[in-house]
């Protein structure tokens, strides 16, 4: 009889630093978010912090978790008070004297009435009452047992504040685990005043930790990490009391005394914070914070709170990124993960990678003067982002060609050819295949049979059947972008997408029609060659001119480096020509446009048209006066006109450019 033997796997969560298993962070939302931001004259380095600030599709960013922080710390301290352990006191005493007044009404003899006139007269303060009682001979084992609750209750919430469960698990303590709680504190104190006085604790940390580990389940590697941790919680509990109204730190300096029925453990409690108040005192020891809530805590749950509250702030401040030297690096993903859940922390984690990831892998750069600006890979990987975004409106379109495809060969012609050797044309299948039926067809004796075979063996092509699409060779061209870059195109919202239409096309001729030589011009009061990199990080200029007539000028000398090439000409603008250049070199500007504005700019015109430049205006918005000016233009020269909006500018430029190749 065979036994099935079943092997159980267990699985848990990875928790030895970042998830090796897990796929690299996409960097493309990232860069393209970034990029639009650069493109509206956000500095690279203010663009990626926006980023980081606004999060991704996916991924929250740090402004929403910090405003996750400061919504649970609102919490904590609308639902909670610190009024827990005094109201827990006051019930044990109650129940104490109520036991201890019934047990006096059976006595009969004269000491019980002597007792019950002392239990009549207990002050109204909780302490005062609880220290009076503390030499009383309870009669009632009931009531000595709530009393006795009191003393441990005390002890327990102090120590409780700065070891965490201590509540929990000195409940019912007896004096044996009382004294080991007393040799803890005792060997702490040393061990703490050894480190202040700047000795090696080494050795002796690790035979504290030998000897009272079961203390720490935080498990601290070296006397640093205990500091650490205790400090924090000593802090707290210091802040819990700065909390308290004046009337309940006086009650409970003088509940304290009463803690494990012996003021030792209070004053031991003492020598450890100052202690650590002496190693750690950059933590907000004279802090506080205002509790309005119903939900009532104990010392040791206010203490935690107020840690919660504590790292809440910390955690707020960390993802402000505001303060000086602030870095992704910074973020405590631990304390994350316990405030606001694994989700939160998985968000940032994510954060802090896409930070190092653009960083390290070479997406910026500075230039001579030392400024921080977006790198060639970045420019690459940005222009290919917007480039395909182009394509898809491209091809969705009727009749129009895809740009990743568009422009690899020769415009077909039509017709087909016998294929030659060296021939790199793709193949007409249709033309290739009629002619091996045919040739087999025509060479069998009897067509029936030859028939039979090619439906039981299929067709045989041989060389000569091959036939491929007949190409037509395009020429080189020589392609001048002008683009507007007066202050109307930041005004009314054109400067992005002027920028994102030039680095499309930058990129479909550096990777698709590399034969193409592509030259940036921009042109505001006077104009300016530029490069994809430079009129990217362009940052907006109040200034005021048209000057196309310039722009022009600039382009004819490009145009001339290529006497061999097919000229092209792209004009981005959104206003009527209003400057031009003086022979001293000077701009000239004038508004309504001057005559002799007009006149030259047209000059300029006639004389690209001569050099058989195919010209292409894309009017931006509705200037009538641009709208006149570039009509009268385009049938003077022969030019086109196009008017986009300003989500198919990028789609109608590659569009124009593919069109005139």
């Amino acid at each position: 009889m065979t036994t099935n033997r079943h092997h159980r796997s267990r699985y848990q969560r990875y928790t030895g630093g970042p998830d090796p298993l897990a796929p690299p962070v996409d960097l493309r939302e990232a860069l393209a978010a970034i990029g639009d931001d650069v493109m509206g004259g956000t500095s690279p380095d203010r663009a990626l912090r926006e980023f980081l600030r606004r999060g991704g599709s996916t991924t929250r960013g740090l402004d929403r978790l910090a405003e996750m922080a400061n919504r649970r710390r609102r919490e904590l301290l609308k639902s909670r008070n610190l009024d827990g352990t005094f109201e827990e006191i006051r019930k044990l005493l109650d129940d104490a004297v109520l036991a201890e007044r019934k047990q006096l009404a059976r006595d009969l003899d004269d000491d019980a009435r002597l007792a019950e006139m002392q239990i009549g007269s207990l002050p109204a303060s909780t302490a005062q009452a609880v220290r009076e009682l503390q030499d009383y001979q309870w009669r009632s084992q009931e009531a000595r047992e709530k009393y006795q609750q009191i003393s441990d209750l005390l002890g327990r919430e102090a120590l409780d504040q700065r070891f965490a469960g201590m509540k929990q698990a000195l409940e019912g303590a007896s004096d044996e685990d009382r004294q080991q709680i007393s040799e803890m504190l005792a060997d702490l104190n040393e061990l703490l005043d050894a480190h202040n006085r700047g000795e090696d604790t080494t050795e002796a940390f690790e035979q504290f930790m030998d000897k009272h580990g079961e203390f720490f389940p935080e498990n601290p590697q070296n006397t640093e990490e205990l500091i650490d941790d205790l400090a924090r919680r000593s802090a707290a509990a210091q802040q819990f009391f700065n909390s308290l109204s004046p009337e309940q730190q006086a009650e409970l300096a003088a509940l304290s005394q009463q803690a494990f029925g012996s003021p030792a453990l209070m004053n031991q409690l003492s020598q450890m914070d100052s202690a650590l108040r002496e190693a750690r005192p950059d933590l907000n020891w004279d802090g506080s914070q205002e509790f309005s809530g119903d939900q009532s805590m104990g010392m040791g749950e206010g203490a935690a709170a107020l840690r919660d509250i504590g790292e809440l702030e910390e955690l707020a401040e960390q993802l402000s990124q505001a303060y000086a030297g602030a870095q992704m690096e910074d973020l405590d993903l631990d304390a994350l993960a316990r405030q606001l859940g694994d989700e939160a922390a998985a968000d940032a984690r994510t954060l802090a990678e896409l930070d190092r990831a653009l960083r390290e892998q070479g997406f910026f750069q500075r230039d001579p003067d030392g400024r921080l600006g977006l790198s060639p890979k970045a420019m690459r990987q940005l222009g290919e982002s917007i480039l395909k975004d182009i394509a898809a409106q491209l091809s969705s379109r009727s009749g129009e060609r895809r740009a990743d495809t568009a422009g690899r060969l020769g415009e077909l012609t039509g017709a087909t050819r016998e294929w030659a050797y060296g021939d790199t044309e793709p193949w007409d299948v249709t033309r290739t295949l009629s002619n091996a039926v045919l040739r087999t067809v025509s060479s069998a004796p009897n067509g029936a049979d030859a028939l039979a075979a090619m439906a039981s063996g299929g067709v045989r092509i041989e060389m000569g059947d091959v036939e491929v699409t007949d190409t037509e060779a395009r020429p080189q061209s020589a392609v001048v972008l002008l683009v507007d870059t007066s202050f109307s195109m930041v005004m009314e919202g054109r400067w992005t997408p002027m920028k994102r239409t030039a680095l499309a096309l930058n990129h479909l001729i550096s990777t698709r029609f590399r034969s193409d030589e592509l030259h940036l011009i921009e042109f505001g009061r006077y104009a300016r060659d530029t490069s994809v990199g430079e009129l990217t990080g362009l940052e907006p200029r109040m200034e005021q001119g048209t000057n196309l007539h310039h722009a022009l000028m600039l382009a004819q000398r490009h145009l001339r480096r290529f006497p061999n090439a097919q000229p092209v000409v792209l004009v981005v603008t959104d206003g009527e020509p209003t400057a031009h250049l003086e022979p001293d070199g000077q701009p000239f500007f004038f508004y309504p446009p001057h005559p002799q504005t007009i006149g030259l700019t047209v000059r300029e015109l006639d004389h690209i048209s001569r050099m058989g430049a195919q010209i292409t205006f894309f009017k931006l918005g509705d200037d009538p006066g641009l709208a006149r000016f570039i009509d009268q233009i385009a049938r003077r020269i022969g030019g086109r006109v196009v008017s986009p909006d300003l989500d198919g500018l990028g789609a109608a430029v590659v569009g124009d450019y593919l069109r005139s190749r």
